[in-house]
Formats: C-alpha cells, sequence, structure tokens
C-alpha cells in the first residue's frame, strides 16, 4: 500500500474508474445480447434499432479509451455482417 498522500488518491482513482469502465463495457455486452436474441427471434426491427444503439455506445467508450478502436470496429463489422445475413 502506498504511503504518499498523492498516491492512496490515485489508487482510489483508479479503483473508482476500473469500475465505471468496467459497467460501461457490461452494458455494452448487455446490448449485444439483446441484438442477438432479436436476430434469433426473428425481429429484424428491433435488431436495427439496437444495432445503432450499440454503434453508439461502442463508439462513445472507444473515444473514452474503455474499449481499443480496432475491437470496436472489428464487433461492429461482425454484427452488421450478422444482421445482414437476417435479412
Amino acid at each position: 500500500m502506498a504511503n504518499i498522500k498523492s498516491a492512496k488518491k490515485r489508487i482510489e482513482l483508479t479503483r473508482n474508474r476500473t469500475l465505471i469502465n468496467k459497467a460501461k463495457k457490461t452494458e455494452i455486452k448487455t446490448y449485444i445480447r439483446k441484438f442477438e436474441g432479436a436476430l434469433n427471434a426473428g425481429n429484424i426491427e428491433e435488431a436495427r434499432e439496437l444495432i445503432k444503439v450499440i454503434d453508439k455506445k461502442l463508439k462513445k467508450a472507444s473515444a473514452r479509451n474503455i474499449i481499443h478502436g480496432n475491437s470496436v470496429a472489428r464487433k461492429m463489422s461482425n454484427l452488421t455482417k450478422k444482421l445482414n445475413n437476417a435479412i
């Protein structure tokens, strides 16, 4: 454990940011599961709406360095392919 006051603050800040980032990643994964469920159920319109939300959230996470940009591009590409194949 750190002895210096500023180091203690940084540890606490890192802990808090980690929890926030983890929550955002979990939220994105939940939307992806909903999207895949809608595709499996044959609900194309709902899937189209969900992919817009997923795209926005992934790009926002990428801008805040929560998820790497290439990972975002790969996930969106895969989800778009799944949607196009279901149509």
